[in-house]
């Protein structure tokens, strides 16, 4: 347990910044799964506009620290294949 008043405050901002970062993950895989499903649905118009729309949100994951830089690069790439796919 944080005993110093400097270890308190840092468990304190940690809790915080834990909850807006799982927030904000939680927002990315909302707009992937979105994504996903417009793509299963077979709908490329609907999964062209919905990976738009995923696109910003996942790069500010990285800007923000969520999410490393190449692992939504990868995510990106992947799901931008798949829709171009769609028939």
């Amino acid at each position: 347990m944080a005993n110093s008043p400097q270890a308190k405050k840092r468990a304190r901002q940690n809790e915080a910044r834990f909850e807006v970062n799982k927030a904000r993950r939680s927002r990315i895989r909302t707009f992937i799964r979105k994504v996903e499903e417009a793509i299963a649905s077979g709908d490329k118009a609907v999964a062209a506009a919905a990976l738009q729309a995923a696109q910003p949100e996942m790069m500010r994951g990285v800007t923000k620290g969520v999410l490393h830089k190449n692992t939504v690069a990868r995510k990106m790439s992947r799901l931008a294949a798949r829709v171009k796919a769609l028939g």
